[in-house]
């Protein structure tokens, strides 16, 4: 998660993010999300790859009902909620600066009988991972977290902490630039990874991973 300052008057196709909320509608149900783009930039508004997340999870590919997931770099927390409305028993994570507008998306988006099944909490890539389970998710989810650079190793290092052999890693992106690329080249060297959907209207490709045995495993 990167905060990025509010600019007046910048590109209209960013317009959208200016708005104090979006509105959604999955599983059946009116999502309303509050943006702060002011405040947060990029963490606090709804990008297309978590758009598009949640157009996939809705389509049943990926079992979800008693799964146990975690979303990293979630900002507005648009896929965590609808992670939770289909089933799962969701931990919905981002930096500290973003926990306040994420922790009311989620209350505020989730009904009463399953509200238990979603967790917000404090998670800086690379940090104090033991306070998550090794191996502890089903899932794990990403919506538009791969583009720092610097910050690829350290998801690199959360992800392998986070995945068993069994867990699923899901991650809605699209594809810019050289380096977001190289970040896949280097997944695949800890993971086997393969291309699961592709919106051609929003050019947001979803690829699935799941962990490689190392050698000190074999």
């Amino acid at each position: 998660m990167a905060l990025v300052p509010y600019v007046e008057n910048s590109l209209p196709i960013l317009s959208k993010f200016h708005n104090a909320s979006a509105q959604f509608r999955f599983c059946n149900r009116d999502i309303n999300i509050v943006q702060d783009w002011k405040k947060l930039g990029v963490a606090a508004v709804v990008w297309d790859a978590a758009i598009v997340m949640c157009m996939y999870l809705e389509l049943g590919r990926v079992e979800l009902k008693g799964k146990t997931a975690i979303e990293l770099g979630a900002g507005t927390g648009l896929v965590g909620i609808v992670a939770a409305l289909l089933g799962a028993k969701v931990t919905i994570t981002d930096r500290l600066p973003a926990l306040d507008s994420l922790s009311t998306n989620v209350k505020s988006n989730l009904p009463p009988d399953i509200s238990e099944l979603a967790t917000v909490s404090e998670l800086s890539w690379g940090e104090n991972l033991d306070r998550y389970p090794a191996g502890g998710f089903d899932l794990v989810l990403g919506a538009d977290i791969v583009y720092l650079e610097n910050t690829f190793v350290p998801l690199l290092k959360t992800m392998e902490h986070l995945c068993s052999d069994t867990t699923t890693v899901l991650l809605s992106c699209k594809i810019r630039y050289e380096r977001d690329t190289a970040f896949l080249d280097m997944l695949k060297q800890r993971f086997r990874v393969e291309e699961v959907y592709y919106d051609e209207e929003r050019d947001i490709r979803i690829f699935k991973a799941s962990k490689l045995p190392q050698k000190d495993d074999l």
